[in-house]
C-alpha cells in the first residue's frame, strides 16, 4: 500500500476508530492487496463494513469456527477480499476487548455481543423501581469485557424532584463504585452533553433491557431518527425489541455507537475479575481476613462479615456478590465439562478410527 492511499484509508475510517496502531496490525494483509473495514452490522452469515470505499457487504463462511467467541461481530476490524460475488472476510485483526454473555441457552456456550469496545454503557430506565442487582450483573460484564463502564440513567425527566434523583443516583453509585453514573433525558436534553463528551472518546456499547430507552438515546445522540423506536407499556416499563441486531454507527460528535438489542438475560460469562472489580469494597474488605481463603459466611475473624454486623456493608450487597460469584462457578465449570467432553469425543472418533483402519488392513492380509 502506498503512502498516500494509506492516507486516505486513515481519513476515511478515522470516524470508525482507526488509529495507528490498527493501521500496523492490518499492514500484512494490505501488502496481499486486502481491504481493511470496520463491521457494522451482522447478520445471517454476512456483514457489512465500512471501508474506504463505502459500505460493502460480505460473507463471514471463511471465518465461522465451532467456537462461537470466534465468529466475526460488530465492531470488529476485519481484512476483506477486494473483489469476488460473494466477497468475503478473510479475517479479523486480534480484539482489545470483548464483550461477552453466557448463551440463555443451557449449553455451556458464550455468546459475543461486541467487540473493540472502549465504553459499555449500561441504560437503567427511571421509568420502574430500580433494579440495583440487575445494574451489578451487566457491570460485572463490562468490566470483564475490558471496557470502561457508564450508567446512564434514561427518562430523567419522569423524575422531576432533584432531591429525589438525587437519591436514586446516589443508590447507583454506591452499587457502582469507579463508574460514572449520569442522568439522562432524550426528551429534554438533560445530561446529553456530557454523556456525548464522554463518549466522543471512542467505541461505546449501549445495553440494557428492553424499554430502558436504548434506542430513543442513540437517535438523541446520533441527532437523527435513525433506530425504530416504539411506545413502552406503562405498567412495567417494558418494550419490545426495536433493536434486532447490533449497529455500528459513527456519532457526529466524535466516537462509535454500537446499539444492541434489549437482553432479557444477562448471564455472567468467566466473570470472575469483573465480579470482583463491581464489589471492590468487598474485596478490599476481604484482604483484612484472618483466612486467605475465607468464604465469609462464619470463619473467624472474617473482616466481611464483621463489616455487615457493623452496618458498613449492606446486607443485599453481600448477597448479591454471592449470588454472582457461584453463578460464575457453575458457568466455569460447565465450560470446563464441555472442554473435556469435547476431548472425549474427539480420543473416540480417532480410536474409532484408528480401529477402521486395523479392520480394512487385516481385510487385505486375509
Amino acid at each position: 500500500m502506498t503512502s498516500s492511499s494509506a492516507f486516505s484509508v486513515s481519513s476515511a475510517l478515522a470516524p470508525y476508530g482507526w488509529d495507528d496502531a490498527w493501521a500496523d496490525e492490518f499492514a500484512p494483509y494490505a501488502s496481499e492487496g486486502l481491504i481493511a473495514g470496520r463491521v457494522i452490522r451482522v447478520d445471517r452469515g454476512q456483514c457489512d463494513v465500512a471501508t474506504a470505499d463505502g459500505v460493502m457487504r460480505a460473507d463471514t463462511a471463511f471465518v465461522t469456527p465451532h467456537d462461537p467467541l470466534r465468529v466475526v461481530c460488530t465492531g470488529d476490524w476485519v481484512a476483506v477480499e477486494p473483489a469476488g460475488n460473494p466477497r468475503y472476510v478473510r479475517t479479523y485483526l486480534p480484539r482489545r476487548t470483548a464483550f461477552v454473555r453466557s448463551t440463555s441457552s443451557k449449553r455451556s456456550e458464550g455468546q459475543i455481543l461486541a467487540a473493540n469496545v472502549d465504553y459499555a454503557v449500561v441504560a437503567v430506565s427511571l421509568a420502574v423501581e430500580l433494579d440495583l442487582g440487575r445494574i451489578e450483573r451487566f457491570l460485572a460484564l463490562a468490566w470483564e469485557s475490558g471496557a470502561q463502564p457508564v450508567v446512564v440513567l434514561s427518562k430523567a425527566d419522569l423524575v422531576p424532584d432533584a432531591v429525589t434523583l438525587g437519591y436514586l443516583v446516589q443508590d447507583v453509585e454506591t452499587t457502582a463504585p469507579g463508574v460514572a453514573v449520569l442522568p439522562v433525558s432524550s426528551t429534554t436534553g438533560e445530561g446529553l452533553d456530557v454523556l456525548e463528551a464522554v463518549l466522543a472518546g471512542g467505541t461505546s456499547v449501549l445495553l440494557g433491557q428492553s424499554g430502558a430507552g436504548k434506542s430513543t438515546l442513540a437517535n438523541a445522540l446520533l441527532g437523527e431518527d435513525v433506530m425504530d423506536v416504539q411506545a413502552t407499556r406503562d405498567m412495567d416499563g417494558k418494550g419490545r425489541h426495536t433493536t434486532t441486531t447490533r449497529n455500528l454507527l459513527a456519532l457526529p460528535g466524535g466516537g462509535v455507537l454500537i446499539d444492541t438489542p434489549g437482553l432479557r438475560g444477562v448471564g455472567l460469562w468467566d466473570a470472575e475479575t469483573g465480579v470482583g472489580q463491581v464489589f471492590s469494597e468487598i474485596e478490599e474488605l476481604a484482604a483484612g481476613c484472618r483466612f486467605h481463603d475465607c468464604a465469609h459466611v462464619a470463619e473467624p475473624g472474617c473482616a466481611v462479615i464483621a463489616a455487615l454486623e457493623s452496618g458498613v456493608l449492606p446486607e443485599r450487597r453481600l448477597e448479591s456478590y454471592r449470588k454472582l460469584l457461584r453463578e460464575n462457578q457453575r458457568i466455569v465449570a460447565k465450560t470446563d465439562a464441555r472442554v473435556r467432553a469435547e476431548i472425549r469425543r474427539d480420543w473416540k472418533r480417532k480410536g474409532a478410527e484408528g480401529r477402521a483402519a486395523m479392520e480394512a488392513k487385516r481385510g487385505r492380509w486375509h
